[in-house]
């Protein structure tokens, strides 16, 4: 399966939504599309979602790209949840902690 990237705007937040694979491959286009969303316009994002409800896989590099987000999106006050996950990805985010990081729906 490609893996495909969406966003869905509405005035202050973000939803990012990733089909497939979330792995190092993703980083270039994941990095930038929340870079050009906060940019692009006067209304500053203060919510992130990464709904991951169509994502198979995921990978250490995408965890350092959750992070790099919280990161950033905390810089500037906003806040990021990951969504809908499936048991054996939600089970990667809570053997790396992030359910302490993260709110994970």
């Amino acid at each position: 399966m490609a893996t495909s990237i969406s966003v869905a705007r509405s005035s202050h937040s973000l939803t990012i939504s990733i089909k497939g694979r979330f792995n190092f491959e993703t980083h270039k286009q994941f990095r930038k599309i929340y870079h050009l969303a906060d940019n692009d316009t006067q209304d500053k994002i203060t919510h992130f979602t990464i709904d991951l409800s169509e994502t198979d896989y995921i990978d250490s590099s995408a965890l350092g790209m959750l992070l790099l987000l919280r990161e950033e999106a905390a810089a500037n006050k906003a806040t990021v949840e990951i969504s809908n996950t499936h048991p054996h990805i939600r089970k990667i985010l809570e053997t790396a902690n992030f359910h302490f990081l993260f709110s994970i729906t």
